[in-house]
């Protein structure tokens, strides 16, 4: 059996983090022992189907998946299929109650899921307006982004899995009364800092912005109007706060729901912490992703048969998961099996643009990425047909779209685009459809404060054929040394190798959107700007998005914060800043 070539990162990731270790904290498996742990756990799924003749058989298929690194699942599954609590799901959207208890049980249930290393989404729009009188007591309430604080501060202490800090999603509908409270609250930037959040727009008020026209404010409990604010003061209070912070981002709620399956089973109101996948109340999602970069034939394009395969296997795995999983509450379980969602995805885009010699800002990427999208959608839909013709449909099949179009399949959704920042370090490929961060990128908060540095793909096999003497062998540090250093790329050269700055907002959004037309679920991708970029830039990203029918959308400015996740070492005079990627934590 294939054991996995890990990079250097990759390998210190998974030491550190995911493989097994005993109480003294000394690594108990080894990365070839974690996907044989996990495989393993996934194909008992075949016996409970009944179908125990299979069990080997798909043991080794998964096994072979994983450690050829063509495809990885969320980290939960890495880090608990066949342990004790075998929670393995990566997406959550918990109900938030307009009442003390059911606030407090939101918290709980959050806790839950973040112990077990699952990320969590909230609507706080159901919560009544700060100052609103409370009847039982006469008091006042104090408003959502207040308890907001409770929960980050919770997130704060809470250790997701016992290895990383936890993520979460905050949403606030922007005919909410306290929005613009909510979309200020990150702009001293100390308060929420274990939130990403989103205004939930609509298309009336959209519609609003465009007119220069008032809109309603409703109070969540009465649902009646009482007050009416500018949507183009509240819209500018957005791109300003969003300029500043990165946040908030948008999910466009109207987008969203058009695209939910199960419309009789309740609205989409808020995702999981990256924004990939609108969830109903007490849903979850399982999520894994295709190493594109290993899919590609040497001077020959793509290797579809190959691709091809690998969706219908990941499918397979994702379907065992939900089978195998041990849900975090009875409700969320009630849910997750009832509508069995899964969300396959890609990481390595970049990566593959790169060998393919296409620039990530072109026309031709944009084609390219649709067509490999759409046969990714087709066949991983084809999967789960096959599969509910074996297992049967989803239970909440004949509540859902597809009982109209006399569709039997075996998963609500199949597709979602997530950031994979971690996934792709061990499977040593670019994040998700992220274009490159930079030549260098130094990676913080990964290891417990030891940094990562990582070399563009493929960018130090090039320097090694070109810029280095024939009889020099060199290491990483050496080609990171001259790259920092001494690198002077030819201008077709610097062309592939585009970083995401170099890249206009609209090309990224033509990406985004070339994906998001083939995918069931949403797309994690972060729209970068420069430090330059100016407020009204931020603005016409956010109306670009709504405009081409995205679900939602992240913009980050260059610079915009002291300290983030990605640092960049720069190669062309600009002095080393921080960047982050936004929402794609």
């Amino acid at each position: 059996m294939e054991h996995p070539v890990l990079t250097p990162n990759g390998l210190r990731v998974l030491e550190t983090r995911y493989v097994r270790r005993g109480e003294d904290g000394h690594i108990l498996e080894t990365p070839q022992e974690l996907f044989v742990r996990v495989a393993k756990t996934l194909a008992y799924a075949e016996v409970i189907f009944g179908k125990s003749g299979d069990e080997s058989q798909w043991n080794d298929k998964f096994l072979q998946l994983l450690s050829s690194l063509d495809f990885l699942p969320n980290i939960p599954t890495l880090m608990n299929a066949g342990m004790p609590h075998g929670q393995l799901s990566a997406c959550f959207v918990i109900p938030v109650e307009d009442s003390l208890a059911g606030i407090f049980e939101a918290l709980k249930q959050a806790a839950l899921v973040q112990q077990t290393g699952g990320g969590t989404g909230f609507s706080f729009s159901n919560l009544r307006p700060r100052g609103d009188i409370i009847k039982s007591t006469g008091g006042q309430a104090s408003g959502p982004v207040s308890f907001m604080k409770i929960f980050d501060s919770a997130t704060e202490h809470i250790k997701q899995g016992g290895k990383r800090r936890g993520a979460n999603m905050g949403v606030l509908r922007v005919d909410h009364p306290d929005i613009m409270e909510f979309v200020r609250a990150k702009t001293h930037k100390q308060s929420l800092q274990n939130f990403n959040i989103s205004v939930g727009v609509t298309d009336t008020f959209m519609d609003a912005v465009e007119k220069n026209a008032a809109y309603d404010l409703i109070h969540p409990r009465t649902q009646q109007p009482v007050d009416h604010i500018s949507a183009k003061a509240v819209f500018e209070a957005i791109i300003a706060s969003a300029w500043e912070t990165g946040d908030p981002g948008l999910i466009f709620l109207d987008a969203i729901n058009r695209g939910n399956p199960t419309p009789t089973l309740g609205q989409y109101e808020a995702t999981n912490p990256c924004g990939e996948i609108p969830l109903l109340p007490h849903e979850s999602c399982n999520l894994g992703s295709i190493n594109l970069a290993h899919h590609n034939l040497e001077g020959s394009g793509v290797d579809w048969e190959k691709l091809r395969t690998t969706v219908h296997m990941a499918i397979r795995f994702l379907d065992n998961l939900i089978e195998i999983n041990h849900y975090p509450t009875e409700a969320i379980e009630k849910v997750s099996r009832g509508n069995r969602k899964i969300g396959l995805g890609v990481m390595g885009f970049a990566e593959l643009l790169i060998r393919l010699e296409i620039p990530y800002d072109s026309d031709e990427a944009v084609k390219f990425g649709e067509r490999l999208m759409k046969m990714i959608s087709q066949e991983a839909r084809i999967a789960s047909a096959n599969l509910a013709k074996d297992r049967g449909t989803f239970p909440n099949w004949a509540h859902s779209m597809f009982k109209d179009q006399n569709l039997h399949v075996r998963n609500a959704t199949c597709t979602a685009i997530a950031p994979t920042g971690t996934i792709s370090i061990i499977a040593g490929t670019t994040a998700g459809i992220e274009p490159l961060f930079a030549l260098i990128t130094k990676r913080s908060h990964t290891l417990g404060g030891e940094p990562l540095y990582e070399i563009a793909p493929l960018l130090d096999r090039y320097l090694q054929k070109t810029q280095f003497p024939t009889t020099q062998s060199p290491n990483e540090n050496q080609v990171q040394d001259h790259l920092l250093n001494h690198a002077s790329l030819p201008e077709a050269v610097r062309r592939v190798y585009i970083t995401a700055l170099e890249i206009p907002p609209e090309r990224h959004l033509a990406i985004q959107a070339a994906f998001q037309r083939h995918v069931d679920n949403s797309v994690s991708k972060t729209i970068n700007l420069s430090e330059e970029a100016r407020p009204e830039d931020v603005g016409q990203a956010y109306w670009r998005a709504w405009e081409l029918g995205l679900k939602g959308i992240t913009v980050f400015r260059y610079g915009s914060q002291g300290k983030h996740v990605l640092e960049v070492e720069d190669l062309y005079g600009v002095p080393c800043r921080s960047m982050a990627q936004g929402h794609s934590c």
